[in-house]
């Protein structure tokens, strides 16, 4: 499995609304709601969920909807993560792979060396997830959500589900 977070544009709420500072990302700098997707080794998209406004950060959402949970029911499931799941990859070391950490700036340069080479092999495992990512955004509604904020996890578990019937059809 290759799990990721994706960011899709939404309405800004109202000055009246509370929470209202919830769904500014501090990533895009705009009012964003997050979904978690996971993917097969061949890209095809297994499952869209865990919709959080865009403040919320990846692993905290796998957390909160209790998919991290799963790695301890289920110890012959690996995954590969992106950096935003490192706690994750602590947590369930056998099972969950994150890219290393990045090496001080005073680090030896075969330090530095061998840190690149490890994010490089891993880099072709997991970029089938930001492609089925991306395949979902290549829909026009979630390109920049112009609905309700409310009825965005239905659209987006909507696209993500007839996207997922073409790729199986390959």
């Amino acid at each position: 499995m290759r799990f990721d977070g994706t960011e899709v544009q939404v309405p800004r709420p109202r000055a009246s609304k509370p929470g209202r500072r919830a769904f500014v990302s501090g990533k895009k700098k705009m009012n964003t709601k997050k979904a978690t997707v996971v993917t097969d080794g061949e890209g095809r998209t297994l499952w869209a969920g865990a919709f959080r406004p865009g403040r919320m950060h990846d692993q905290t959402a796998v957390r909160t909807e209790g998919t991290a949970d799963l790695f301890e029911q289920f110890p012959e499931v690996k995954a590969k993560v992106d950096a935003g799941y490192r706690g994750l990859a602590k947590e369930f070391p056998g099972q969950v792979q994150a890219p290393p950490l990045r090496p001080k700036k005073d680090a030896a340069p075969e330090e530095v060396a061998a840190w690149d080479a490890e994010r490089h092999q891993q880099s072709p495992e997991r970029i089938c997830v930001e492609h089925a990512s991306a395949e979902h955004k290549h829909w026009r509604t979630l390109q920049r959500f112009p609905g309700r904020r409310e009825d965005f996890d239905e659209t987006y578990m909507a696209v993500a589900g007839l996207v997922s019937d073409r790729t199986a059809e390959r």
